[in-house]
């Protein structure tokens, strides 16, 4: 058994990025990049005033046992659009989950679009992910996290798993927003219950700092536009929207909607 569990660890995947950009006669650039394992950051179209960076995971995906990390900075008066060169895909788990830890940090003036594209989770899949956010007072974030349980055009339903979602976001020191999710077990009874995703399988959670009276009212007024449900409020100088849908193609048509709402722009692999 221990001679296994060996071999079961030696061939898990691990990836680590850590960034950071700085401002520099109004334009953003790369100050720090330490890559490590099987995660990859790029920077195309650096010639823009906000620099986009898209991570890539050369292992292909995630299986249980595999860890990754990402921690990005975002220095004073520094802009960054940040996202994934593709969906996420988390596979079956006969054991440990696959984890993940994201760091965002964004300093005095600076600006930080996190918009990965969305977290696929097949049957039996195990996922432990934690966020933790630090913003200045002064600072902007928007960030998209989607999830999709199973490829509904593909037929797949993911009976069994586990999710477990841990978000924390600090402003100026303050923590303002906190919520930890877990659907562990039986998934597909639990989303199909009214109270949780009444049958939808793609949900998706986008965080705005700063949020207020005017943020709920543009995407309000998108109401009859969204294919799935949408509803955002607001407190502590952040807003927070929620989304669910039937599968994945109307979830991303409501992310979109929202961010164009938001004046937000995409991630140019989010529409190429």
């Amino acid at each position: 058994m221990d001679a296994q569990k060996a071999i079961f660890a030696a061939n898990r995947a691990s990836g680590h990025i850590v960034a950071r950009v700085e401002a520099a006669g109004g334009v953003t650039r790369r100050r720090l990049i330490h890559e490590d394992g099987s995660l990859r950051v790029r920077f195309p179209h650096c010639e823009d005033a906000a620099l986009e960076a898209v991570i890539v995971n050369t292992a292909g995906g995630m299986a249980g046992g595999d860890r990754f990390g990402i921690s990005l900075a975002v220095g004073t008066g520094a802009s960054l659009i940040a996202g994934t060169a593709a969906a996420e895909k988390v596979y079956r788990s006969d054991g440990p989950a696959s984890e993940v830890a994201l760091t965002l940090t964004v300093e005095d003036g600076g600006q930080l679009a996190w918009l990965p594209q969305e977290t696929i989770l097949f049957d039996r899949a195990r996922l432990s992910r934690r966020i933790d956010i630090d913003l200045a007072a002064s600072a902007s974030l928007v960030v998209a996290e989607a999830l999709v349980f199973g490829r509904a055009a593909m037929g797949e339903t993911v009976e069994q798993g586990l999710l477990a979602d841990r978000w924390r976001l600090r402003r100026g020191g303050r923590l303002v927003f906190a919520e930890s999710v877990r659907l562990d077990g039986a998934i597909a009874e639990r989303l199909a219950c009214p109270a949780v995703a009444a049958g939808g399988i793609a949900i998706a959670t986008v965080l705005v700092a700063p949020g207020g009276e005017a943020t709920l009212a543009a995407v309000r007024a998108l109401e009859a536009q969204f294919a799935g449900e949408v509803g955002i409020s607001a407190w502590n100088g952040i807003a927070v929207a929620r989304l669910c849908a039937k599968d994945g193609a109307a979830l991303r048509h409501d992310l979109v909607a929202l961010l164009a709402a938001l004046e937000q722009p995409l991630p140019r692999l989010w529409t190429h």
